[in-house]
């Protein structure tokens, strides 16, 4: 697949050619819709917790004599009916992780770009490099390309002055290639590669 590439000031750079069996495939929504829930799984805390009836410090004393009284019987005020009492059934530290095979965690990755492709949402950028960390200079030049919402990839060592310029944009992500993921590529509606982004993920997928 022919694809043009771009460069930061919206001039033209050529072109290369992207691999059909990571860029071309047919979406799947069932394969993206796993791997986001298990990344967002994966990062859930899960420290909520509340007291169970062992860990309140009531005494344990029966409250009244079992029978003649009238009243339901009961054996402690810590029982979660009464005020001060425990939960019944509440939440516990846990881990919400569940597995998820690497092999489709690969898939989707090729989905999810290939999703971008055929949504006319990539763009392929020959580098992504700054002379000085500005923030408004850069927002200049994203705005030739029409970027304000967009994950941007670059290669394996992101150039410093780019990515201090970068992260003051709302609504723009740089992360270098190895931190690609198919979460961040949804949230986006652009996905930018650099040539050498482009590079790195053909030969991972080899």
């Amino acid at each position: 697949m022919k694809f043009e590439i771009t460069t930061l000031d919206g001039a033209e750079a050529g072109s290369l050619e992207l691999d059909e069996a990571i860029f071309g495939l047919e979406p799947r929504a069932d394969l993206l819709q796993r791997c986001v829930r298990w990344q967002l799984a994966k990062r859930q805390a899960g420290t909520h917790q509340t007291k169970q009836r062992g860990e309140i410090a009531r005494t344990t004393k029966k409250l009244y004599k079992q029978k003649g009284t009238g009243n339901a019987r009961h054996g402690a005020a810590s029982a979660p009916q009464f005020r001060g009492g425990a939960r019944a059934h509440g939440p516990v530290t846990r881990s919400h992780a569940h597995d998820l095979p690497k092999k489709v965690r690969a898939l989707a990755l090729r989905h999810a770009l290939s999703a971008k492709v055929k949504s006319a949402e990539l763009i392929v950028m020959d580098d992504a490099r700054l002379d000085e960390g500005k923030t408004k200079a850069l927002k200049e030049r994203f705005g030739k390309l029409s970027l304000s919402n967009a994950l941007i990839i670059g290669g394996a060592e992101l150039d410093q002055n780019f990515a201090r310029a970068a992260r003051n944009l709302p609504q723009i992500d740089v992360l270098p290639v190895q931190g690609i993921n198919v979460y961040d590529i949804l949230r986006r509606e652009k996905l930018v590669l650099t040539r050498a982004a482009v590079d790195a993920l053909e030969a991972r997928f080899k």
